[in-house]
């Protein structure tokens, strides 16, 4: 995997997490930046763990399935990025109760709601040649940035964003697997 795609999968990863930050952000009344690089690193180190946990699951079941192992992170991709455009798509149907305040279980609860798909990613790119650790990292350091500025965003631009945010990184998703794919086909080389 190149470093464009690394950098395309960690925005995409990174989308959801931005998505809750903005509601986060809604919350509060002025934000400090304090606030807002809690929970960017509580988010961030959430999202540079998961992918490692799924790479392992995924290597580990690696020599069972390795003459379709593109089509495997391709599916995953696809389907992680489908339901990431579903979701953004779909109306809100109800309103959560929003603390007046984040703690830190909240914060971490919210960041591995967000980060499961970076589980199935990372379980999907054990099946290529990358290099998980610089890519969990990219996904973790995405995050925290994309989370803080969420937050202090948040109480300007609502939940809109949001919802955008999670299609665009869903589109992103299918891209990046649709090039992994191409690339293991030899149309890219």
């Amino acid at each position: 995997m190149n470093l464009a795609s690394t950098l395309f999968l960690a925005f995409a990863m990174s989308t959801d997490a931005f998505a809750a930050a903005v509601g986060k952000g809604a919350t509060l009344h002025k934000p400090r930046i304090a606030e807002a690089l809690k929970t960017g690193l509580i988010f961030g180190v959430i999202e540079a763990l998961t992918p490692l946990a799924g790479w392992a699951l995924g290597r580990a079941a690696a020599q069972y399935v390795t003459a379709w192992d593109h089509w495997i992170a391709f599916g995953l991709l696809f389907l992680l990025g489908a339901r990431m455009i579903r979701e953004g798509l779909s109306a809100a149907s109800h309103e959560e109760e929003k603390p007046n305040s984040h703690s830190f279980w909240v914060l971490a609860l919210t960041g591995f709601a967000t980060s499961i798909d970076a589980m199935a990613v990372g379980a999907g790119l054990a099946f290529i040649d990358v290099d998980i650790f610089s890519t969990a990292a990219t996904i973790g350091f995405a995050t925290m940035l994309m989370v803080t500025i969420g937050v202090m965003v948040g109480r300007v631009v609502g939940a809109t964003i949001g919802k955008r945010a999670e299609i665009a990184g869903g589109l992103i998703l299918i891209g990046v697997g649709c090039v992994i794919l191409a690339e293991h086909l030899g149309y890219l080389n």
